[in-house]
């Protein structure tokens, strides 16, 4: 009998088109540290870490990876390591410390001083203006649930877009609004850490709304050439069995997670049970005459952020077993009008967040935004996984686990492509070891292993397989060391 090895069907090699944009990103507050430096006031994950409670060990992005004074070394490993572009955001109390008013240059000038960097290394900058932290003066104001921030912001990107437009040409408005509104407001895990369930969605509406004016003021401020963006961290719904109770409950959820967003953004409208489903939460009278076709601004490209799918069941037909909604610990929750509705722990390999590892989520994800979005260009802006990676004795560090966990979901991403979708580059998340939120230090979702005690860079195995990948267009083995 012929060997298992010689019989096997030989594996095609998983290609990506030359074009296709090989990235890596951060945020702000996970990496820069300086809080204090150059005119930089608190935002709200400057006070929500500084609580006590409110993080793992009480740690905070005080320090973070020190990414404010190591910014040379950084892009020239990025760099080394052949990224094509990379994703950033701006901290926003860096650059208007107050929320409102003029621009601290000192903040805008370390921007400036990074992008060019990046371009003198032949790195493409792509900049996300809003990533959680918003300044503490706003949130003293009301936060994301007054209307108000939203004027706010979009005087915040027009400073940013004016600074920036004439050398960064990939713009994104928010990152993941659903995170800043419905864990930000409604269960408390993260920053400011208001529960609040009437308070989230009017946070989700008025980010909607930051949206839409953001856009606006970017494409008065800049070059026609650039291109303006948002980052939705989608959810892949799907139901314990088909029905109709359980059917109806991941409706409901999945307008929650992902039509309260696109719906907007999209199409011009919120989704239709939407309004009816959290009529006992609020009655949407925070949603003024014309703020529907202000938010609706034709996109350039939509990014979308993938980790692990959701599965729900109907209160009445959930079987026994695990449930979990993988959004943090807290008594609240972060689904209003939703109470009624069931998570369940996902089925599969785990990554050390608990979250199930399921390639064909990100297919499905791309290919539904393909459908809801004909002829909008996809950007994969964020999609990863923390492992408890530790140097060996030698002091490098081997997280073959994140190399299978690419590897399929960038086989996942070339399968999207050949079925039709137009999906323009990926980004790995992350490019380094940093602050996680309210996890602290614990959990590491870099490519890049940072030792916290020297602040020292170690690419990961995973770091030199996806350089291969980037510089080659072509996945290396799934089970390469290097």
């Amino acid at each position: 009998m012929a060997s298992a090895e010689t019989s096997a069907a030989p594996v095609s090699p998983v290609t990506f088109p030359p074009a296709f944009l090989w990235g890596a990103a951060t945020s702000a507050y996970q990496i820069e540290g300086a809080v204090r430096e150059d005119g930089r006031t608190p935002s709200i994950w400057d006070t929500f870490s500084h609580t006590p409670g409110k993080t793992a060990g009480g740690e905070t992005g005080d320090i973070a990876v020190d990414h404010y004074h190591r910014y040379r070394d950084d892009v020239a490993l990025m760099a080394e390591l052949g990224l094509g572009a990379y994703r950033f955001s701006v901290s926003w109390s860096r650059v208007q410390p107050m929320g409102r008013g003029p621009a601290v240059q000192r903040g805008l000038d370390f921007y400036r001083r990074l992008v060019d960097e990046l371009l003198a290394h032949g790195v493409k900058p792509a900049l996300t203006l809003y990533h959680w932290d918003l300044p503490q003066e706003l949130e003293d104001a009301g936060g994301w649930p007054e209307r108000d921030t939203a004027y706010r912001f979009a005087e915040y990107a027009q400073i940013v877009g004016d600074a920036l437009g004439d050398r960064v040409e990939q713009w994104i408005t928010l990152n993941e609004p659903w995170c800043s509104a419905f864990l930000g407001y409604g269960s408390g895990v993260h920053a400011p850490g208001r529960t609040d369930a009437a308070a989230s969605l009017r946070a989700a509406h008025h980010l909607n709304l930051a949206h839409g004016l953001g856009t606006s003021a970017l494409r008065a401020a800049m070059p026609a050439r650039n291109t303006v963006a948002v980052s939705l961290n989608s959810s892949v719904v799907r139901t314990v069995s088909d029905s109709p109770a359980d059917v109806a409950a991941g409706r409901r959820i999945d307008d929650l997670a992902n039509g309260v967003f696109h719906g907007p953004m999209l199409h011009g409208a919120y989704p239709a049970g939407l309004f009816a489903a959290t009529a006992s939460v609020t009655d949407w009278s925070f949603v003024q005459d014309g703020d529907l076709e202000a938010v609706n601004q034709p996109l350039d490209a939509l990014g979308l952020n993938y980790y692990t799918p959701t599965l729900v069941s109907a209160t009445e037909s959930a079987p026994a077993g695990p449930r979990a909604d993988g959004h943090g610990a807290s008594s609240f929750s972060p689904w209003p009008g939703a109470d009624d509705v069931v998570f369940h722990l996902t089925p599969g390999e785990r990554t050390e967040m608990g979250w199930s590892i399921d390639p064909t989520g990100l297919h499905e994800l791309i290919m539904r935004y393909t459908r809801e979005a004909p002829g909008l260009p996809l950007y994969i802006t964020e999609n990863g996984a923390a492992y408890d990676d530790k140097p060996d004795p030698e002091g490098r560090v081997h997280d073959p686990e994140r190399i299978a966990y690419l590897h399929g979901h960038l086989t996942a991403v070339r399968r999207a492509i050949t079925d039709g979708a137009d999906v323009r580059g990926y980004y790995l998340w992350s490019l380094m070891d940093n602050f996680e939120w309210a996890y602290g230090y614990g959990k590491r979702f870099g490519a890049v292993y940072v030792d916290y005690a020297t602040l020292a860079r170690t690419p990961k195995s995973s770091a030199r397989w996806y350089a291969q990948a980037a510089r080659t267009g072509t996945l290396p083995g799934a089970t390469a060391a290097e």
